[in-house]
């Protein structure tokens, strides 16, 4: 989760890695709408694949790259426990709240 959280620390690097979302691309494609040159675009992706965020597959002469959902998970449930304490914190307050108005 570390590594995740670290690779998209950096703003380039997470606008790389939403440019995935769909179908899988080429370091071309991505460079295209990148404001930075494909070998940048190159070395942020191999920060997201090395992170686990980030496949390749290749396609004849093509690396096409694709998010990898599950390299997601650990990242996902994290975050989650978070709302998980939200949720228990507004309980809490309504319950205050609706005692405080009983009084």
């Amino acid at each position: 989760m570390q590594a995740a959280l670290a690779a998209l620390a950096d703003p380039t690097r997470r606008s790389v890695f939403d440019a995935l979302r769909g179908p899988p691309r080429s370091v071309a494609d991505l460079a295209s709408e990148q404001p930075v040159s494909r070998p940048a675009v190159s070395q942020h992706l191999k920060v997201l694949e090395q992170a686990g965020l980030v496949g390749v597959q290749t396609a004849g002469n093509r690396r096409l790259y694709s998010i990898r959902r599950e390299g997601l998970a650990e990242l996902k449930d994290y975050l989650e426990s978070f709302w998980s304490d939200i949720m228990s914190a507004y309980a809490r307050e309504v319950e205050r709240q609706t005692g405080d108005d009983n009084d």
